[in-house]
């Protein structure tokens, strides 16, 4: 019961990633506010954990500023904030992703991060304390051809990560990020193109420990960054990605 009465938003806890970290921090004993674009992939996780279901665009201003306010009517402010929710455009030469595509990309995976802290950072720092988890990807550290612009976004959020835990980290709020490999989810079918047997093997051939990323491995690496145990962590992106990095 690491996370025993504590507070969390996890966005993009519909499916994939964000539900393996819903899961995991609802069996800590986190009070879990799953919020999701889907409505019913966030009612239907927030059924199973016990935790509240949410709707959200976090790309959008007035979404994220709803999301806020059901915060506040469900606890308060959050004591672990996780910014899971991403998007990837299809592989392809970098000069022909379209711009729509780009823009997709980039309000997704980093204006959600900026928006997440106009919303909650101010009530954080207010508190003097709070955990923000951001859901990177190797692709941040070790960027795959063909993918250059969500690449390009995670490795943002990876610096975003490191700008957001030095300036907070005297108002007593850490920032850590996690930097998945390839995983079970919805997105891995856009991220190989095509979901073959040999497009999984060319995959799993670059990951030393021979399997992809769980929602399970994310749910507890992200209890651990959010826990009082990382007490003294903030500011690392931590690989989760059975080795490929190295």
């Amino acid at each position: 019961m690491r996370l025993k009465d504590k507070t969390a938003i996890v966005t993009g806890a519909g499916s994939g990633f964000g539900a393996g970290i819903a899961r995991r921090f609802a069996a800590e004993g986190a009070k879990v506010l799953a919020a999701d674009i889907d409505a019913a992939a966030a009612q239907a996780v927030a059924d199973e954990i016990g935790g509240t279901p949410a709707t959200v665009d976090v790309s959008c201003a007035a979404s994220v500023a709803a999301l806020a306010e059901t915060a506040r009517a469900v606890f308060g402010t959050p004591d672990i904030l996780v910014n899971n929710a991403g998007v990837t455009h299809l592989p392809a030469a970098m000069e022909k992703i379209s711009e729509a595509d780009f823009d997709r990309v980039f309000a997704v995976n980093c204006k959600s991060v900026f928006l997440m802290a106009e919303a909650f950072v101010a009530a954080m720092k207010a508190r003097g304390s709070g955990a923000i988890l951001n859901v990177a990807s190797t692709a941040g550290l070790s960027p795959r051809p063909r993918l250059s612009w969500y690449n390009a976004s995670k490795g943002w959020m990876i610096t975003a990560t490191k700008a957001m835990a030095v300036e907070l980290a005297p108002s007593g709020v850490r920032v850590n990020a996690i930097c998945p490999v390839a995983g079970e989810t919805p997105l891995l079918k856009s991220f190989m193109g095509e979901d073959t047997p040999e497009m999984r093997a060319r995959f799993l051939a670059t990951i030393p420990i021979g399997r992809f990323s769980t929602p399970e491995d994310m749910g507890n690496a992200a209890c651990f960054l959010c826990s009082q145990e990382a007490s003294m962590i903030t500011g690392v992106a931590l690989e989760v990605d059975g080795g490929r990095c190295i």
